[in-house]
């Protein structure tokens, strides 16, 4: 039976103080530890800390400064200023600067609040008693333990995708989510679209026949041409910049201006290239249309230069889901890098693909998402004049953050929540593996956790962290 995370007891505030202290302090009292009720009244803002204020963080701010039932009270980042004017977010980012950015949106509202900046994540979960709840926005090899130290804390959490940087970590927060109950949201936004949900429908429906094939492709590749592994020479640090708590549970090393901001995930010891950070996107519809669990074999060849050091320029291989009850096996091609997939027959002779797309192929035609929204279009032309969409049975969404907010207040979970979240990320991981081991075939024991016959793969499936950092003492 799911344990009550909102019945507080002496003993599990004890063992929040015991396991947190083993992490540099980390100490939260919960709203409901204080006296309120367990989840806080639809009448009540949401006070939300934010930890990581680079280029996706700031994104997030902006969507939760749109929601009026929510105040952001602090922001964590051990950077304090971000330029990414160079990168696609084209703009400045960083504690100071989304602090600012929070305070000028509630004084325009006439509310002068001031934002509460720290550099690290610890001193942040110690000080700050006021809030509900975290969004995650740090470099992916700090994902989980940020996640798994506010839920044990008793707070809500927002985690951008992936959620985890290897597969055990994915276990170990599903397995901390499943035993709070709080309400978590991973940062796979197009899973709250109309656009997929139409397209789950549709596959469900069998608008196109039984599917075979799925490819899905990114244009993404690599950020840092023209080197062949971690940069070993020294950069001068930014201005009140804690390189440490950046590297998190990662080896110590000298800090390089090739590690941030963005550029990281070229890096397999902090990030996981263009499939792990489009994977948790660009799977997600055919993982929920499918309810795809553990693939027999996944195998991911790199594109370009690439070792077990730092990604690749594009990558393309496949995942084979075996057949089961009602589902006839599935193959999942993934292409990043400007590769794509052949032609296909069902569809016009002058049909160009788009840079991120992706195909569904059943034996009755295909469906293509393209860009925006992504709704699905049927081709052949015949095929989609004849076909009637069915009833709308997914629920429409109010918006990605909306939704997690909702969760919050109501006591339930949103769709994307990171129970889901965590599987997906896992699918997405196993792809990655296989490419950090140069192509290697993935023959993936999900029961034990291993891949067969490939010893290798173990420091892979579980890496090594520094004591600071180690979940196994927080769990």
């Amino acid at each position: 039976m799911m344990k009550n995370p909102n019945t507080p007891t002496a003993g599990r505030r004890q063992f929040i103080r015991n396991t947190t202290a083993a992490v540099g302090g980390i100490m939260i009292v919960p709203r409901y530890v204080l006296g309120g009720t367990g989840y806080t009244a639809p009448s009540d803002k949401v006070n939300i800390g934010i930890v990581g204020a680079g280029g996706q963080g700031r994104s997030n701010v902006r969507s939760l400064l749109q929601l009026d039932d929510v105040q952001i009270t602090s922001v964590t980042d051990p950077g304090r200023y971000w330029d990414l004017n160079r990168f696609y977010y084209k703009s400045i980012a960083g504690r100071e600067p989304v602090s600012e950015m929070i305070e000028d949106h509630y004084q325009k509202k006439g509310e002068n609040k001031m934002v509460r900046q720290y550099k690290r994540f610890s001193e942040m979960m110690d000080r700050e008693k006021d809030i509900d709840a975290i969004l995650c926005a740090t470099p992916d090899h700090t994902h989980a333990f940020i996640t798994i130290a506010a839920l044990k804390a008793g707070l809500h959490v927002f985690c951008e995708k992936p959620m985890a940087h290897n597969i055990w970590e994915t276990r170990m927060v599903r397995k901390v989510v499943q035993e709070t109950g709080l309400a978590t949201q991973m940062g796979n936004s197009g899973h709250s679209k109309d656009g997929m949900r139409s397209l789950v429908e549709y596959l469900q429906d069998g608008a196109i026949g039984t599917v075979r094939e799925i490819h899905a492709w990114v244009p993404a590749g690599r950020w840092t041409p023209g080197i062949t592994g971690l940069p070993q020479d020294t950069s001068p640090l930014p201005h009140d910049f804690d390189w440490k708590e950046w590297l998190g549970p990662a080896p110590f090393r000298p800090y390089n201006d090739l590690f941030s901001p963005v550029t990281w995930r070229d890096f397999w010891i902090y990030g996981c290239g263009a499939l792990g950070d489009f994977g948790c996107h660009d799977m997600d519809a055919p993982f929920w249309a499918f309810d795809l669990s553990s693939p027999s074999e996944v195998q991911i060849y790199p594109a370009g230069q690439s070792n077990s050091e730092i990604a690749p320029y594009g990558e393309a291989g496949t995942y084979h889901f075996p057949e089961k009850k009602g589902q006839a096996a599935l193959k999942l091609h993934w292409y990043s890098g400007g590769l794509k997939p052949d032609w296909n027959p069902h569809l016009p002779p002058d049909y160009k693909f788009g840079g991120r797309s992706a195909m569904y192929v059943g034996d009755k035609g295909v469906i293509i998402t393209d860009g925006g929204d992504r709704f699905p279009q049927i081709f052949p032309e015949s095929l989609r004049q004849s076909y009637q969409p069915p009833v709308e049975r997914i629920p429409r969404s109010k918006g990605h953050h909306r939704d997690w907010i909702d969760a919050i207040k109501n006591g339930g979970q949103s769709s994307a929540n990171l129970d889901y979240g965590s599987q997906l990320t896992e699918l997405t991981l196993l792809g990655v593996m296989s490419l950090r081991l140069n192509g290697a075939r993935i023959h993936w024991d999900a029961n034990n956790m291993k891949v067969n016959g490939l010893p290798e793969a173990e420091s892979i499936v579980k890496e090594p962290s520094n004591e600071e950092w180690d979940i196994s003492k927080i769990m």
